[in-house]
């Protein structure tokens, strides 16, 4: 009996493991196929035999992001999007940039674990685990240092320093999403309620109006 539970155990953790992550490979690659009509949770695979080099291949996180915005960070993506042949590959690479005093504001993503180095500069990060406990791991990185943000959790960088700060960041999915969360709460389209939110952070709702109107 011991030894049924063990295996029932055993198996249904080899489950959630497979469902944690981006679908496993059965073939070398399966370069994206934009083109098709099917719809898969990812992309259709074009025929390998069709595969050119340029599938699996990105030029441009050596140039610097433009950073005059009012967040003051620019990020440079290579995911799916960006290189086909990444495609059912579970992986993907961000370029972040910040000015001095910049941010790359709170944000989640739903479908990866973020590990990220800093190559330039210095950055205070952090995340917040969930409710109900929603406590905060935050850390000041300098060049070198290496900080992971759990699938999920609502995180952040920002500059403290005088100059420029660099990072690059590796994610566990090919399309790992992102929710900016000022974005999410006061741009939605169509907005949120003022009523809502004004009682969900406790504030008036002119506030609310006022935040709502800079998105």
């Amino acid at each position: 009996m011991a030894s049924k539970f063990f295996l029932l155990a055993l198996m249904a953790m080899s489950a959630s493991r497979a469902l944690a992550s981006d679908p496993g490979q059965l073939q070398d690659f399966c370069v994206a196929d934009r083109t098709s009509q099917v719809f898969v949770n990812g992309f259709a695979c074009k025929d390998p035999k069709t595969a050119v080099v340029e599938d699996f291949f990105f030029s441009g996180l050596h140039m610097a992001g433009n950073t005059s915005n009012k967040q003051g960070s620019a990020v440079t993506a290579v995911n799916v999007a960006h290189i086909d042949g990444l495609n059912t590959l579970g992986i993907s690479l961000v370029r972040v940039d910040y000015a001095p005093n910049g941010q790359n504001p709170p944000h989640i993503h739903p479908r990866a674990t973020e590990i990220l180095t800093v190559l330039e500069g210095s950055l205070y990060v952090g995340f917040v685990t969930s409710n109900l406990e929603n406590k905060l791991f935050a850390k000041f990185l300098n060049k070198g240092d290496v900080f992971v943000f759990p699938q999920g959790l609502i995180h952040f960088q920002f500059n403290l320093g005088t100059n420029k700060a660099v990072a690059i960041a590796a994610l566990s999915s090919k399309n790992p999403g992102v929710i900016t969360v000022n974005n999410a709460v006061f741009g939605s389209k169509p907005s949120i309620s003022d009523d809502i939110l004004a009682k969900a952070f406790q504030v008036d709702k002119n506030i609310v109006d006022n935040i709502q109107a800079q998105f």
